[in-house]
């Protein structure tokens, strides 16, 4: 697979450079997802850019999602035509935008995208992250059809989670795709 069809889908404020988005990213040569405000997320918005990505791409994307970027592919995926682009997607710390203190920044994530989605998909959720109970991500799970994976304690399973490049996430990765990849037409 290419690698500029894994797409790295940061959540709000972008994800920084010691993100394990942004190592995957230099070391293995996979495309971020550029949004135009990545302190004022707006859903219309960032969902159109995805599909603008998704549509210059040579074959079926991964999606590699953090946070609101979950949330960014169930929106995407909820309204769009061409999720037949997408051939799987790691969701990681879902935040919740139904949480108070995220309401107010993320009233465009309302309501939130709560059917399966129709790609293979991995839910990875921590029980300390801040921003989602690890109860609130397994419902999130549950409701997109994902495969779901408890972490343990990993804050927000960002920078400061001491992570570095995430080898074990970047193994869940590669499973994602290995298991996509069997049975798939030989493309010639």
């Amino acid at each position: 697979m290419n690698p500029h069809n894994i797409l790295i889908l940061p959540g709000w404020q972008n994800s920084g450079p010691d993100h394990w988005q942004s190592l995957w990213e230099v070391a293995h040569g996979y495309l971020r997802v550029e949004q135009h405000d990545w302190m004022q997320p707006l859903r219309g918005d960032w969902s159109a850019r995805l599909e603008d990505v998704l549509l210059q791409c040579d074959e079926p994307a991964v999606l590699v999602a953090h946070s609101l970027g979950c949330h960014l592919v169930t929106a995407w995926a909820a309204c769009s035509r061409n999720t037949h682009l997408v051939r799987a997607a790691l969701l990681v710390a879902p935040g919740d935008p139904e949480r108070e203190e995220l309401r107010r920044v993320l009233h465009s994530w309302l309501p939130i995208a709560t059917q399966k989605l129709p790609f293979k998909n991995i839910l990875v959720a921590s029980r300390n992250d801040p921003y989602c109970s690890l109860d609130r991500a397994n419902q999130f799970a549950t409701a997109w059809g994902s495969d779901f994976i408890d972490l343990g304690r990993q804050g927000h399973i960002n920078a400061e989670s001491g992570l570095g490049s995430w080898l074990y996430g970047h193994q869940i990765l590669d499973q994602l795709q290995q298991e996509q990849m069997v049975g798939a037409p030989i493309l010639g």
